[in-house]
């Protein structure tokens, strides 16, 4: 089975065609950052029609790069939600319009679901049941995977998503949009004992996160200290020191309330290296192990919505031609996968 998968949640085009036997036959990716870099942050109609410009070339290109023909394919997935609305509807047009015309199913595929499989695409595999720590731009979830399909939300962000914090504290240091990545290199050649920031809601047995406070922190911070770059290096790592550890307690917490040894983690905060250290130290000492996607599937792509589409339709799913997104989904409504 080839299922040709298409990513437009937010503010990067990713196509894929993914074959159930061979894997991954082919990606491509195109990301916005340069188009919203000017505006500090993603400007939805921008998104939208850019998703408009640049998906059917990428979905055309990575044929071409897989060698095949439309009928070649099986079957098409798109991202239905949650992200933007409009560049939603942009790929569940194109997507479902594509099924239509070339007489295969089309199944709407949740974003999320996407991230927590990703580390699917990976030669050694996580079985389930595991604990995913779902860190993305906009998200940041906790989740019990008791199957491929059947998820239980143990905690998410209530107010910034860890994404969000990195970039919003970036913005505060002075880097462009997004700067999150940026802020992290600034990290790496700073002094961890100099400045102490607070691990918010760790204090307490809820899984929930808050990074909004800590943000203050460090904007409060910074407005009283000089601006030489060692100052500044110092105050991006004990800001990344506070977001590390507090989601390293909180996956400690998890893991222990469910019983649970096994980790995954993914989304765009996954690829962190200070994160990804912490994480494995922790499992290593519970003699447990952490499984991630590779860097370039941290992020937005295609190829996560290939592979969770041909999970969905090997499991009968489908949709009609209504297309419908869905710009708010909570993960946990999703119907669980027969194996």
């Amino acid at each position: 089975m080839r299922i040709l998968g298409i990513e437009t949640s937010c503010d990067e085009t990713g196509v894929a065609i993914y074959d159930d036997e061979k894997g991954l036959l082919a990606h491509q990716l195109y990301s916005q950052v340069k188009l919203h870099a000017d505006y500090g942050g993603v400007v939805p109609e921008l998104a939208s029609r850019d998703h408009v410009k640049k998906t059917i070339p990428l979905i055309k290109a990575t044929l071409t790069e897989a060698g095949l023909t439309p009928k070649d394919l099986d079957g098409i997935a798109y991202t239905a939600g949650p992200g933007l609305a409009g560049a939603l509807i942009v790929g569940a047009s194109i997507g479902r319009s594509l099924a239509y015309a070339w007489n295969v199913p089309a199944v709407a595929i949740h974003h999320m679901e996407g991230h927590l499989l990703s580390p699917m695409l990976e030669e050694i595999q996580p079985p389930v049941p595991f604990i995913s720590l779902l860190v993305t731009g906009g998200h940041t979830l906790l989740i019990e995977v008791k199957s491929m399909g059947e998820y239980v939300i143990l905690g998410e962000s209530i107010d910034d998503a860890v994404g969000e914090a990195f970039d919003k504290t970036a913005n505060l240091m002075g880097f462009d949009y997004p700067g999150g990545s940026m802020l992290s290199k600034l990290a790496e050649r700073g002094n961890s004992k100099r400045f102490t920031f607070p691990r918010p809601m760790t204090d307490r047995p809820s899984l929930d996160f808050s990074f909004s406070g800590l943000k203050t922190f460090t904007a409060n911070t910074i407005a009283v200290n000089d601006k030489d770059e060692q100052t500044r290096a110092d105050i991006a790592r004990a800001f990344e020191d506070a977001v590390v550890d507090t989601l390293m307690i909180k996956c400690k917490l998890a893991l222990k309330q469910r019983s649970m040894k096994r980790l995954v983690v993914a989304g765009g905060v996954g690829a962190n290296r200070h994160l990804r250290v912490k994480l494995e130290q922790l499992t290593a000492s519970i003699g447990g192990e952490v499984y991630y996607p590779r860097a370039e599937f941290c992020t937005d792509n295609g190829a996560m919505i290939a592979y969770a589409g041909m999970q969905r339709l090997k499991n009968g799913e489908h949709n009609d031609l209504e297309i419908e997104v869905f710009p708010r989904w909570p993960i946990d409504q999703l119907t669980a996968i027969k194996t």
